[in-house]
C-alpha cells in the first residue's frame, strides 16, 4: 500500500467516526456483522451499566450468507452470555439482512414486547458509525441516537478475518452508499467533505472498488 493509498484511506476511516460520547442510555442496539469484536463491545457497554437492554440484531447478510451457518445475533448472544450479560437483558432479532432491515425487524420486535426505549446506543464496526447513524436517523427519526463502535484504531483493525484490503473496499463502498442511499430513502444526508470524496476516487481508481454499489 503506497503512502497516497494509506493516506486517503485514514481520511475516510476518520470520516466514518461520528465521534459520540457515550451516556447512560435505555437500550444498547448492536447492529450484527462478521466483526465479532462488536458483540464484545455491546457487552463491554452494557456490564459498564450504559443501558439495562441489549437487543443484538442480524440474521445472515452481505458478509455472513456462505461464511457462518449461526445468525449472527444468536452468535453475538453467545459471546454476550459468556461475557456474563444475563439472558434476561437480551433480546434477539435475527431475521435481518441489512442496516435497515436490523432497525426496521427491531422496532417491530420491542413493540411486540411493549417496550419503547428513548434513547439508543447503536454498537457497529467503526468504518460504519455515520452509515449505520444516517439509517437509523432515517427509519427511526423520533429517537435519541448515540453511536459507538469498538475503540480499535486504524492500524490495529485488520486481522485473519478483515485484512486491511477488505477493510478499505468496504469502507469504499459505505462512503458511496452514504452519497447514493438518502435519493433512494434509505437514509438521511450526511455532509462529505471534498477533501474526503477526493480520497475515495483516489481509492476507487486504485482497485478498490470491491464493495461499490452494482
Amino acid at each position: 500500500m503506497n503512502k497516497l493509498v494509506e493516506t486517503a484511506a485514514r481520511l475516510i476511516w476518520d470520516y466514518h467516526h461520528m465521534h459520540h460520547q457515550l451516556q447512560p442510555s435505555d437500550c444498547i442496539f448492536a447492529l450484527g456483522s462478521h466483526d465479532l469484536r462488536v458483540a464484545e463491545w455491546a457487552a463491554e457497554c452494557w456490564l459498564n451499566k450504559l443501558a439495562p437492554l441489549l437487543l443484538l440484531s442480524g440474521g445472515l447478510g452481505n458478509f455472513t450468507q456462505g461464511m457462518w451457518t449461526e445468525k449472527e445475533a444468536d452468535k453475538f448472544a453467545r459471546i454476550a452470555l459468556a461475557m456474563g450479560v444475563p439472558e434476561s437483558a437480551i433480546l434477539i432479532e435475527n431475521k435481518s439482512t441489512n442496516t435497515g432491515e436490523n432497525i426496521r425487524f427491531s422496532k417491530e420486535l420491542l413493540a411486540a414486547k411493549g417496550l419503547d426505549p428513548q434513547r439508543f446506543i447503536v454498537v457497529q464496526k467503526p468504518y460504519m458509525e455515520r452509515r449505520s447513524y444516517a439509517t437509523f436517523k432515517k427509519n427511526w427519526p423520533e429517537k435519541d441516537l448515540l453511536v459507538s463502535s469498538p475503540p480499535i484504531s486504524f492500524d490495529a483493525y485488520p486481522n485473519e478475518e478483515i485484512p486491511l484490503e477488505r477493510v478499505i473496499n468496504i469502507m469504499v463502498g459505505d462512503l458511496q452508499r452514504i452519497k447514493e442511499y438518502p435519493a433512494k430513502g434509505f437514509q438521511i444526508e450526511q455532509p462529505i467533505p471534498a477533501e474526503v470524496w477526493e480520497a475515495y476516487e483516489l481509492l476507487v481508481s486504485n482497485g478498490y472498488d470491491q464493495h461499490l454499489i452494482k
